[in-house]
Parts: structure tokens; sequence; C-alpha cells
């Protein structure tokens, strides 16, 4: 690699550049830097066959075209040797080089290796008088004072530019210039000084002196340097498209830019001054910066100077105002990729689709969203997503790709943060865990605005190969109006950033608006502009169920499992489980009310502290529906789920899928099935009781024993009884002796 790095720089350039709409670009500008170091020897002969392979190798429109569009482009490169610079320090007014790494918003436009310098040469024929007439023509009204310096102090050896001549109009000077003598030179500004040359004011002034509080037009700022050719200071100015009213010849080492600003007031002056010196240092112009000032001495053409001549090297050029010009200059600082031609070859041989990180979800690379609403479990949705893609594992029934991760919290203490990590990982994978897989960035308290973290998260995060970086939650790092379209699309474009430098997929979570969603799209419930949602590539959308009585099916399931766990592990045989059905283990109460048979009262007390343990760890369980919207995968259909803290399982049982969302109207027909549900209940209850009972006639039930038992109240169990045709005694049930073929009422 040479000394200088020239190497390194082209092939970075070349990665960053080929990619799909820049390809031809890339193959021409960095082909032509390529030959231009291979010309002057900054790079080697090995290098730069190198850097060709490499660039046929990025290339995927075909061998044959790169390898002309590259080799033409170096060809053209060897003509135009680039010469050896040292490093710039930062923060340094500089040309543009092809080593820097450069600001799509910086307004960098010229590039001085490929200048074109322009021809600077006096006038043959010398007329002072015809000279200053154009420039005043080009500046001023006639009926405007102007303010000018043409026989200043000498100081110390040094011309100082102090005091002038601020009176006379300029139809005042113009009447004695045409008579095109010397005298009327002298007439119309005074006797020159061929040692000083002279200067004059580029705004009109009020005729009572020149500083900034007699300025009466904003209508010029200058634009001076004198750390490059003057040739290629004219290039840059044309190359820029200045709005110049004029360009003149300081006689010394400089080329004055007098532009058209045209503002209002003096606040706007110094808007625009500011935006057009900002421009003009992106592209090689180092210069005063005290020329901002609309009173500021620039020089007058017409005169000598020692041994050069103040004359005008060019007339009106460049833009035709100063608002084309500042859109001409956005517009060329877009960064946007060329246009290309589809091609028979893409259409037969289209790119393969960038790798899934979550199976039919997410790609590499993309963006993905979940909305919801408050305590939805969005942040250990996401934090199960980090551990799904840390282990190579499932999230949500869908297979992850194995990856690093970067996890920012920026609401969570970090505390907290770690005892979420460590439930969910022993809930979801007790064993053979990759732990170091999962990094994590603790902003509570410190975090910042997403235009001011992006960088920093990014300059972080580029070369540490993640797969995912997870931001949570986003309302911390908002910037702009969460209702406005266009701070939001803003706000969005840090996320791509992060994506493309990091070249790592990106998840956040979002808020639903306030108020029931269960009516409404998934598309609209996420709070604030449609932006959020619509500018993603995975929107998962988690909107809560009405679904009590498939909770207390699920509830039920998990005290029929606990109960048998702990029967099982007490159990001295299992001779029991033969007294007990099938269908027994399914129904809770059933099962309460079979297992004293075989079991003692203490064990039976474990048994039931099992089963109201897993009571009360439902209490909290609520269910949820997520629904897709995905923009490179088919719509999945939406899958429902339930939220049993600290993590989220699959309705492996379909028990939510008539299940209908918070708000939402109930169909007809969802209302008759519920309503059939409810009238099944009683019975399915009372003929528990019955069992409860009849199964053991040595034991004596009282109200409270039975209402506890089946979930019901006392009153209940007393309605049971009358239907039956029982009694009850101090609070005690006493059932009706039945014949053994008799079926109870229900």
């Amino acid at each position: 690699m040479s000394e200088y790095s020239d190497y390194g720089m082209i092939e970075q350039k070349l990665r960053e550049g080929m990619y799909v709409g820049n390809r031809h670009k890339c193959r021409r500008d960095v082909g032509r830097i390529a030959g231009g170091c291979l010309a002057s020897g900054r790079i080697s002969e090995e290098e730069s066959v190198a850097l060709r392979k490499l660039a046929l190798s990025l290339s995927s429109d075909g061998e044959r075209l790169g390898a002309r569009e590259w080799d033409e482009a170096v060809a053209y490169g060897c003509r135009q040797p680039l010469e050896k610079s040292a490093p710039v320090p930062t923060g340094t007014s500089h040309a543009v080089g092809w080593d820097e790494v450069v600001n799509p918003d910086d307004y960098r436009i010229v590039d001085r290796n490929w200048l074109e310098h322009e021809t600077v040469a006096a006038p043959s024929e010398w007329n002072p008088c015809r000279e200053l007439s154009e420039y005043l023509s080009a500046l001023f009204r006639p009926e405007e004072h102007v303010a000018y310096l043409t026989n200043p102090p000498n100081i110390g050896g040094e011309y100082r530019c102090v005091g002038g001549v601020w009176s006379k109009t300029v139809a005042e000077i113009q009447k004695s210039l045409a008579k095109g003598t010397d005298d009327g030179f002298a007439e119309a500004v005074g006797t020159p000084n061929p040692e000083s040359g002279a200067w004059i004011v580029v705004n009109p002034v009020d005729g009572q002196g020149r500083k900034d509080a007699n300025i009466v037009a904003f209508r010029h700022a200058l634009i001076e340097c004198d750390t490059i050719p003057v040739n290629e200071q004219v290039a840059i100015y044309r190359k820029l498209e200045l709005p110049c009213s004029v360009i003149v010849h300081s006689g010394g080492k400089s080329a004055h830019a007098i532009v058209r600003i045209d503002a209002a007031d003096i606040s706007e002056y110094r808007k625009r001054v500011d935006f057009l010196f900002t421009v003009c240092e992106q592209n090689g112009l180092a210069f005063d910066k005290q020329n901002r000032n609309p009173s500021r001495f620039t020089r007058m053409p017409g005169f000598i100077r020692g041994e050069g001549k103040q004359y005008i090297i060019s007339r009106a050029c460049g833009k035709k105002s100063w608002e084309e010009w500042e859109s001409w200059i956005k517009e060329q600082n877009d960064s946007l990729p060329d246009f290309e031609t589809l091609t028979e070859a893409e259409i037969e041989n289209p790119p393969a689709p960038l790798p899934e990180l979550v199976e039919g979800i997410l790609s590499i690379s993309s963006k993905m969203i979940i909305a919801g609403p408050s305590k939805a479990g969005k942040s250990f949705l996401l934090i199960e997503l980090a551990i799904a893609i840390a282990e190579g594992g499932l999230w949500v029934g869908r297979r992850c790709r194995q990856g690093r991760v970067l996890y920012v919290n920026l609401e969570l203490h970090k505390d907290s943060c770690t005892r979420r990590f460590s439930a969910v990982y022993k809930a979801l994978f007790p064993t053979g865990r990759h732990v170091s897989f999962i990094d994590r960035w603790n902003l509570r308290g410190c975090a910042e605005p997403m235009d001011t973290l992006a960088p920093k998260l990014i300059r972080r995060a580029k070369d540490r190969g993640y797969a995912l970086i997870i931001v949570d939650p986003i309302y911390k790092v908002l910037t702009g109006d969460e209702n406005n379209a266009r701070d939001m699309a803003e706000f969005m474009r840090y996320f791509d950033r992060i994506a493309y430098e990091c070249g790592c997929a990106v998840a956040f979570c979002h808020h639903h608006s306030k108020g029931f969603q269960g009516d409404k799209n998934s598309l609209d419930r996420a709070s604030g502009s449609g932006v959020f949602v619509r500018d993603t590539d995975a929107l998962i959308d988690m909107t809560q169920l009405d679904a009590e009585n498939a909770r207390a099916q699920l509830q039920n399931r998990y005290e029929c499992e606990a109960m048998l766990e702990v029967a099982r592990r007490v159990a001295i045989d299992t001779s029991w489980e033969q007294g007990v059905s099938a269908d027994d283990k399914l129904v809770a109460n059933r099962l309460a009310g079979i297992l004293p048979a075989f079991f003692s009262a203490e064990d039976m007390s474990d048994i039931l502290a099992a089963r109201d343990a897993a009571a009360k760890r439902c209490e909290s369980i609520t269910a949820w529906r997520l629904s897709y919207t995905l923009r490179d995968f088919a719509t999945p259909k939406p899958l429902g789920t339930w939220f049993l803290h600290p993590y989220h399982m699959l309705d492996e049982e379909d028990l939510l899928t008539d299940a209908t969302p918070q708000g939402a109207p109930v169909p007809k027909w969802q209302a008759a099935k519920n309503a059939k549900k409810a009238a099944s209940e009683k019975p399915d209850k009372a003929r528990t009781m019955v069992n409860l009972v009849k199964f053991d006639p040595k034991r004596s039930w009282t109200t409270s024993e039975l209402a506890s038992q089946l979930g019901v109240s006392q009153r209940r169990i007393q309605q049971y009884c009358k239907t039956l045709g029982w009694t009850i005694e101090k609070g005690t049930v006493v059932p009706k002796e039945e014949n053994d073929d008799e079926c109870p009422p229900f």
C-alpha cells in the first residue's frame, strides 16, 4: 500500500459506491481517481490490477460492460496525474481531495483535480474610463451614492483602507468618465496612485459614510481568495455558477467575485452570505471571513496597482439570481443515485433477495416497528427478539438467523434492564445460552435526540458486526413533531442511515394512539404521523383481545398441569392415575374434587397450593393478536399470543381464533356463540358439584367449600341445590337420595 493509503482509499470508495443505481457513476469516478493515482505513482501497477478485479467482482451488470467503463475511466485519469498532498488538519479550509469522505450535505461540487482552469489575461487595450464605467453600471443605479478610496494613506510602509469619498452619485462619476480621458478619469474619482491601486464598496451608501449603517441596499457580497492561482479561482467561480455581477482582477493574487445577494435586510443578508461562504469554503476557496460585512472594500477596476492592473475579468455570469443559484446548489448536492435502464439480463436473472433475519418477517438491513398500547409488553417482545437472534432460536414462531445484537436501552435503569433479560432468558433458554452475543447501551439519563445520537451510535456500532440494533423506546429520542409528516420522515431517515452504515436491521417500538383500536386498520393504530408505520419494512401491530373465556380455559389448563405435577411428585405409586379419567384431568374443578380420594390431607394441601399459585399467576395474563404489514414478504395471517409475564407465548390451542379486539363491535354470530357458552356453563358446574358430593358419601360438603371448588358464589350453590331438590342444613349440603339411573335435571 502506498504512503498515503491511496489504495485503501480507492478500495473503500469502490465498496461503498457499488450499489444498485450508482454502479456506473462509481466505476467512472473512482476509475478516474485510480488512473490519476497510477499516473503519479501514488499506487502501483499491481494495486491498479487488484482494484480492477475488485471493481468487476462488485459489478452485477455484466463483466464486459464493467470492464469497459473501468478501463476508460482509468485511461482518462492517467492523462491527469493526481499530485501527492500531505494530510490536512481537521477543521481547516482546504481543497476537496479524493482521499476525503464527502458528506452528502456539505455542498461540495468542485473537484480541483479535474478542474479546467480559466484563461485570465489583462486587456490588450487599456481604457480605465471604460473599465470603471462598465463596473459601475453593473453594480449600481445612476442615482445611488458610491463609496470609494483612490489615495489611501501609507502607514508604516503599508497602504491602509482609511477614509475615502462617499458623496458622489454614479451619474456624476459616469458624466466625467464619459470624456474618456485621463483628466476625465481624475475628475471622476481623483488622481490615482499607481502604487496602491484603488478600492470601492460593493453596495450603495447613503452619502454620509461607508460603514454598515450607511448601506442602503444589501445587493452584493464579496468573494476573494489569494491562496490558489487566479485562473483556478475564476474556474471555481464559474463551476459553482455563482450569480456574479462582475469578476475583477485585483492586480495582485486574487480575483474578486461580486456576487448578487439581493437581500431584503441585514438579517437576510447575513444568512445568505453565511450560506455563500459555506459553499465556497467546501469547494476549495479559503478566504478572509471579514469580507462578510456589506460595507467591505473591494478592488476597483481601471487602476494600476504596482506592476499589475485592476480590470474586469468577466461581466455578469453564473445564475441569474440568488434564488435560482441557491436552488441549483441544493439540487447538485442531492446525493441521489443515477437512473438505471432495466435490462433483459436483470429480468431473466434478478438479484437474490436479501438474507432473512427473521423468517418471513424481516430481512438484513431492513427496519421493523412494533406498535401497541401501553403495557402490551412491547419491550419484552423486543428483548425476546434480541435473545432469539443471539441464540438462533424462534421468535413468535419464526426461525431467526443467529447473530450479534445491540440493545439500546433508553428508559430502564441498568439493573432493571438486566433483570428483564435474566427473566426472559431463563424462561425461554434455560441452558445452552449465547449471552455474549448481546450488547447493551444503557442511556437512561443521558439520551440525546436522534439527530445527535445517530452519528455516535454509528461510530460505536459500525465495525462490530451486529445483525440487529434495537432502539427502545423511540419517544426518548424523538425529534420534531410526532404528528408532522415532514418531521417524522426526517426522523425515520436516521434509522435508514443506521441500517445502511452498520449493515444491519433496526427494530424499535411505538405506542398506539389513545382509545380503543379494535375498529381501526392496523396501519392507523400507531400514534402520530402515518410515516412511522408506512416507512418501515415490517410492521407488527399488537391488539389486545376480549378473551375472558379463552383466558379461563388457559387458566384451567395451567391449574390442571400444576395439580398433576405435584400429585405425581408426592404419590407413592401411580395407581391413583387409574382412578382418574382423562376427562377429569382436563377440568381443574373435577380434578380437585377427585384427588382427595387418593391423597392425604397434607398432600392435598400441597396440590391445592400449586393450583392456587397457577391461578394467581394467570390473573395478569393478557391476550394479544399480532397483525403483520410487510414490504418484502407475503403477509401471514394474524397470530394469537398470550403475554404471561415476562414473555409472550403462542396460542397453540387456537383459543383466541374467534376473540375480538377490545373496543370492536361483536358480530352477531360471535354474540350468539358467547351466549351459548354462557348458557352451557351452569350445567357443567352443577354436574361437577353433583360428582363432588356423591363421589364419597362419607364426606360432607359445605356451601362455602363447594363455592370455592367451583369458582362460583354460595348463592349459586344454593340455586343448584334447589334445582336438585337438595337441602342445606347449617351450611352443609344434604343431597336427596336418588336412584342410580336418575339423571340430574340439567
